[in-house]
């Protein structure tokens, strides 16, 4: 190809754009190394540096007083590490002992480190624990899923009222003596769930009455009638 004369056009590219022979390629950027998870080893030094005892469980985990949790959160909080969950467990039908009935756990990541930390409560019916949405916003809604589920209260909590459950429902489903399924249950705006009916109902038996608010679901191959959506969409 003959070379560019003074005055003459630069060659254009697809996009209208001049290009110049003498241009170098672009340069790729290396991707940055990933880095690699820590251990689960490498937050026992600082279980020990913050006064903790470890709970040797399959994930690593601290133990916590109630009158300590503040503390050891806001220090984790200083360290790095954010509230990513927040649940409850009822252990009064397991057979192996455990120190008191319900267990807390709030689990916590450091996002640059990729270290996480559970931190474990034990507390019997009827014992508070201080919320952590003071220190995490995060804890609002995952405290108030624990209040409602398993009836745990979280004292200093701006809003602690149900999140999934309905408000007139008696009870906390994920206690281990919460009645699943065989208790007829009638709520303030008139819907009635009957378990027995409503079985039937699902399984094709019988007719029976769903419960949804009030509908009717017939049980037999075609005539399963869906419920019907009442005007203006759900209530």
């Amino acid at each position: 190809m003959d070379p560019l004369k003074p005055g003459d056009a630069k060659p254009m590219g697809r996009e209208g754009v001049a290009q110049s022979s003498t241009s170098a390629a672009p340069v790729v950027p290396s991707p940055a190394p990933v880095t690699p998870a820590a251990p689960s080893r490498d937050v026992a030094p600082l279980i020990a540096e913050l006064g903790l005892t470890e709970d040797h469980a399959a994930e690593p985990t601290a133990l916590v007083t109630p009158g300590d949790l503040h503390r050891a959160a806001q220090a984790l909080k200083d360290h790095g590490f954010m509230l990513m969950d927040t649940v409850g467990i009822d252990y009064s039908t397991y057979t192996e002992a455990r120190p008191k009935r319900f267990a807390v756990l709030h689990n916590l990541y450091h996002p640059r480190d990729h270290r996480r930390l559970f931190l474990r409560v034990w507390l019997d019916d009827g014992e508070t624990l201080p919320s952590l949405y003071p220190i995490w916003r995060a804890a609002n809604y995952l405290e108030r899923e624990v209040y409602d589920l398993l009836g745990v209260t979280f004292t200093g909590h701006p809003d602690l009222r149900k999140v999934l459950t309905p408000d007139d429902l008696e009870g906390h489903p994920l206690r281990k003596d919460f009645p699943l399924g065989e208790t007829p249950t009638l709520f303030r705006d008139g819907r009635h769930l009957d378990p027995a009916a409503f079985r039937a109902g699902l399984t094709g038996r019988d007719a029976g009455l769903t419960g949804y608010r009030g509908e009717l679901r017939r049980g037999r191959g075609e005539d399963r009638l869906p419920p019907v959506m009442p005007e203006g969409g759900p209530k």
